[in-house]
């Protein structure tokens, strides 16, 4: 596979980690696209077997997800900045710790959202716990195996044929 394509599928895969951010956006299935995308132009077996794994964790996240209990976003407080504060803070966190560090800049990107919203280091961490009930566990699982997926993604492509 060249370059330019290489990189679309690049672009999909991070398309999909964000839009496992953004409501109605089907953001793990756009990263199984873009994962699918490239095994089929590349065959081999890393690719083929990479799809596979892939496809199996990401079909259990979404068993995972539905068996999480439902809660209400608006009632506790979740807002458009927060979720980006939240996906840029996990995206950061991915880059800086590869793949690990998404869990905690995930909730970093929450705790920096409320402490800019309500000013104290106490009501921060309290509105973090509250969304991280409520929302953070499901989002999280799905994230982290989006992200997962998509550095998986990463090393076999720098590994190479």
């Amino acid at each position: 596979m060249d370059l330019p394509q290489l990189l679309l599928v690049g672009l999909v895969l991070l398309l999909g980690v964000v839009g496992v951010l953004v409501p109605g956006v089907p953001g793990t299935w756009l990263v199984w696209a873009g994962l699918m995308w490239w095994a089929l132009h590349e065959r081999s077996a890393l690719a083929w077997s990479l799809l596979v794994a892939a496809t199996a964790l990401l079909l259990v996240v979404q068993v995972v997800k539905w068996q999480l209990p439902p809660r209400r976003l608006r009632g506790v407080g979740v807002t458009r900045r927060m979720a980006v504060f939240a996906g840029a803070g996990a995206v950061l966190g991915f880059v800086l710790i590869p793949v690990l560090g998404s869990v905690p800049g995930f909730v970093g990107g929450i705790y920096l959202s409320e402490r800019l919203r309500l000013g104290t280091h106490g009501e921060a961490w309290a509105s973090v716990r509250t969304v991280m009930r409520a929302v953070g566990t499901s989002v999280l699982v799905e994230l982290f195996a989006c992200l997962l997926v998509m550095g998986a993604w990463v090393g076999a492509v720098a590994a190479g044929p």
